[in-house]
């Protein structure tokens, strides 16, 4: 099991290492540095409290919430982490006074697309040449949640 705290400033360099290693356009150091900076509702999930395997980056504003970054070391992955982080992560928005959730995935990440769809997100959307990639540009799937009605939250009820 992970546990999840607040991103702190000593945390950056590990994230932003992390994110390189996962993602074929990765955020640097410094976007996750104004984050903080910004506010943003950033989260790192650790294991064995030293290990850091997945991080999270939300921002809400206008009762709506943005999923603005999520990550899973690919040597934790498919244990729940990934699900853990986005729940936290909505119940954060939830608790910040969101009503609706919102987050772009890469059209061929079928994997986050899955997460997503079976926590009840659809897709509204799709983004243009959105992600950067070392080959050129992808399109990114843009997908939407009511917090109200999520299928964890329904079945919690």
């Amino acid at each position: 099991m992970i546990q999840l705290r607040p991103m702190q400033q000593w945390d950056l360099d590990a994230v932003s290492e992390l994110e390189a290693r996962i993602s074929p356009g990765p955020w640097t150091r410094g976007i996750f540095r104004d984050c903080l900076v910004a506010g943003y509702d950033a989260w790192v999930a650790m294991e064995n409290a030293a290990d850091l395997v997945g991080f999270g980056v939300l921002s809400v504003g206008a009762a709506e919430a943005h999923i603005l970054n999520l990550g899973v070391d690919p040597g934790h992955r498919r244990r729940g982490h990934g699900r853990q982080i986005l729940q936290h992560l909505l119940d954060r928005a939830r608790q910040l006074g969101a009503e609706r959730a919102f987050l772009e995935v890469r059209v061929s990440n079928q994997g986050a697309q899955s997460l997503y769809h079976s926590l009840g997100f659809h897709e509204i959307g799709v983004r243009l040449n959105y992600y950067r990639n070392p080959d050129g540009r992808e399109d990114a799937l843009v997908l939407s949640l009511s917090l109200g009605h999520s299928l964890m939250s329904a079945a919690e009820s």
